[in-house]
């Protein structure tokens, strides 16, 4: 007997217990219909009852009911805040990109390019007087076409290169390299750039690789090549700044040159601006882009390389941010 009457008050004592619980989830229960900034989560009740004690031992234990955050408010002042932030960044950004000073022309450039044409004039010239003198046209002819020709897949290698492989800290080219990179980037730049500073880089090249050409040779056939070759080279920037050139801003013979064929067309062209990144490279007429890309020649190279030397080209990899095109903002000035 005596080890029932302390079940018995452990009994009534839990019951007790859970009619406390119910008149507080009453009261939950409205205050979470008045306020709906709670969540009623249901009480654990652990009774301990022993036949040797007149006590019984009640557990409340009740899970802290999570913190309800405020709902998120659509705030259009907000969002055109943040639109006019976004395009005032990118405006500024422009801004500076067009107002670069990089994209003058110097002294020294316009120094280089009268070097750059002056070589290739006297190549041209010695080859004419000399197939004057021979009374031989036809090889210097042929040499004409066949460097018009060359010159244009040279273009192609020359520019996949730099495209894939080196960076700005590369001997020699890291300064082209660096260039092409932000090309890709801003590429309608090249339009903004002024003609030697265009071009001031490849007449340096030409005037050091020619002039003793020049100085040595006095063969017509070889003289047409080398200044053929050689003039198409340096002026490939030129060609390459008109593929980006918008039709109404061209003149009528670039147009025209470009429609036949003799210079590589803004259609071709632009086709290496979007991804994968890997094709049309050469920058003179185009005429090889088929066939090379057709013949995966470039990317016949690229394993080679890989293999070889273990490096991968850019194109191989997902173009980044530095890659990935911004368009121009039409409404800005260049003089501003």
């Amino acid at each position: 007997m005596s080890s029932i009457l302390p079940q018995n008050h452990a009994i009534i004592s839990s019951q007790r217990v859970f009619d406390k619980i119910g008149t507080i989830q009453k009261r939950s229960s409205h205050q979470v219909k008045s306020t709906s900034r709670h969540f009623l989560l249901p009480a654990r009740v652990y009774c301990v009852s022993s036949s040797s004690s007149s006590s019984s031992n009640c557990t409340t234990i009740a899970t802290k009911p999570p913190p309800v955050t405020e709902p998120l408010a659509y705030d259009p002042l907000t969002l055109i805040t943040k639109t006019k932030t976004s395009t005032a960044t990118t405006t500024s950004s422009t801004r500076n990109v067009l107002n670069d000073p990089s994209l003058k022309s110097t002294w020294g450039h316009r120094a280089w390019m009268a070097s750059g044409c002056t070589t290739v004039l006297i190549s041209l010239a010695k080859s004419a007087s000399g197939a004057i003198d021979s009374h031989m046209w036809t090889g210097p002819l042929i040499a004409v076409c066949i460097g018009y020709v060359l010159s244009d897949l040279a273009s192609g290698i020359y520019h996949w290169g730099i495209d894939n492989y080196g960076s700005a800290k590369t001997p020699v080219f890291g300064s082209q390299i660096d260039a092409f990179q932000g090309h890709h980037k801003w590429p309608w730049t090249i339009t903004r750039r002024e003609f030697a500073n265009n071009l001031h880089a490849l007449a340096r090249a030409v005037t050091f690789t020619v002039l003793p050409i020049n100085l040595l040779c006095n063969d017509a056939t070889t003289l047409a090549f080398v200044g053929v070759f050689s003039g198409c080279i340096m002026f490939s920037q030129q060609f390459h700044s008109w593929a980006h050139g918008t039709k109404s801003k061209l003149p009528s013979i670039v147009l025209a040159l470009q429609d036949a064929g003799i210079l590589v067309s803004r259609s071709q062209h632009s086709a290496h601006h979007r991804p994968p990144y890997n094709n049309n490279y050469c920058i003179v007429s185009g005429a090889w882009n088929e066939y090379l890309d057709r013949a995966k020649v470039f990317e016949l190279l690229e394993m080679i390389f890989f293999f070889k030397f273990g490096v991968r080209p850019r194109s191989w990899s997902e173009p980044n941010s530095e890659w990935t095109e911004e368009t121009e903002i039409q409404s800005i000035p260049a003089s501003h």
